[in-house]
């Protein structure tokens, strides 16, 4: 039997990240990114009953870049995803590579009692997470 507590978010998870508002353009948004030298943007609920977007490098590439459209005329919520997938900071890694994998995502905001606390991406989940030896079950 392995009493080894299983790896969850909270203990691989990082806390840069940045919340900017929906009405942010894509330029200073890329500033911003540049600045803070992360890849994506959290993006603001408008009120309590709304929900957080999040906005990624690719989605500029996609949607701004290939189709030649400027930068300073594009707000970032005409961009984002949202409502944001979620983790919780308790969850198992190994359910959380999972929930990647079914919702063919990559990155998802670590969300607690409704407030972000941190980011979780693949690169976290296998570099910092798998902390097993080779051959260990579960």
């Amino acid at each position: 039997m392995n009493d080894k507590r299983p790896t969850i978010i909270a203990d691989v998870m990082r806390d840069k990240f940045v919340v900017a508002h929906g009405l942010t353009t894509v330029s200073d948004a890329l500033a911003i990114m540049r600045e803070k030298g992360v890849n994506f943007l959290i993006v603001d609920r408008r009120d309590k009953r709304d929900e957080y977007g999040i906005m990624l490098a690719s989605d500029i590439a996609k949607q701004v870049l290939a189709k030649d459209r400027s930068p300073d005329r594009i707000n970032i919520y005409e961009l984002m995803s949202k409502p944001v997938l979620f983790v919780r900071p308790g969850m198992d890694i190994r359910y959380c590579a999972r929930f990647f994998d079914r919702f063919e995502i990559s990155m998802s905001p670590v969300i607690s009692r409704g407030q972000i606390v941190g980011v979780v991406n693949y690169d976290d989940l296998v570099l910092t997470g798998m902390a097993f030896e080779p051959g260990e079950d579960e």
